[in-house]
């Protein structure tokens, strides 16, 4: 048995994501999600779909985006 390194769960199936330089071992994709998903640059949630970014940032969507700047964002194709 491994150890999520989040809540410290002791669990038979824990697994482990590797990102660039970052990895760790995780119970539940909650805990997973937590640590791992970036982080939208306007409202600050953690960014579990596709999101929007530009060339230095990443939004939850195009209300943020734009909300930050980036005039060009939309949510849906005309």
């Amino acid at each position: 048995m491994a150890t999520c390194d989040v809540c410290g769960n002791e669990y038979d199936k824990v697994f482990t994501i590797t990102h660039e330089d970052r990895s760790g071992t995780f119970d539940s994709f909650e805990c997973a999600i937590s640590v791992m998903a970036p982080q939208c640059a306007h409202c600050g949630v953690k960014i579990i779909g596709h999101g929007i970014e530009d060339a230095e940032q990443m939004y939850c969507c195009a209300h943020c985006a734009r909300k930050a700047g980036q005039s060009e964002a939309t949510d849906r194709v005309s």
